[in-house]
């Protein structure tokens, strides 16, 4: 028996805004097809990410990981930095 309780949901984008007090704002870019012309698409969303550290910064990649609500809009905390912007 699996349980998915441990299983948190990652996502790997690009920071977009580090403006807040450890709040980042990340854009995650995710291809689908088009449902009925079966054209390559790019879809992005954003997603607010608690960075506790205020270590990230614009332009910088990213790995979030899904986690419990921490406020409002913020369901997603900073997983680890995978590059940093040149």
């Amino acid at each position: 028996m699996t349980t998915t309780r441990n299983r948190r949901k990652e996502r790997t984008g690009v920071v977009v805004s580090d403006v807040q007090d450890k709040t980042i704002v990340v854009r995650v870019e995710r291809r689908t097809t088009h449902p009925l012309y079966g054209k390559t698409m790019t879809r992005t969303k954003k997603y607010h990410v608690h960075d506790e550290r205020n270590e990230a910064g614009v332009g910088d990649t990213v790995r979030i990981a899904e986690t419990r609500p921490i406020s409002k809009l913020k369901h997603w905390r900073l997983d680890e930095i995978l590059e940093r912007a040149r």
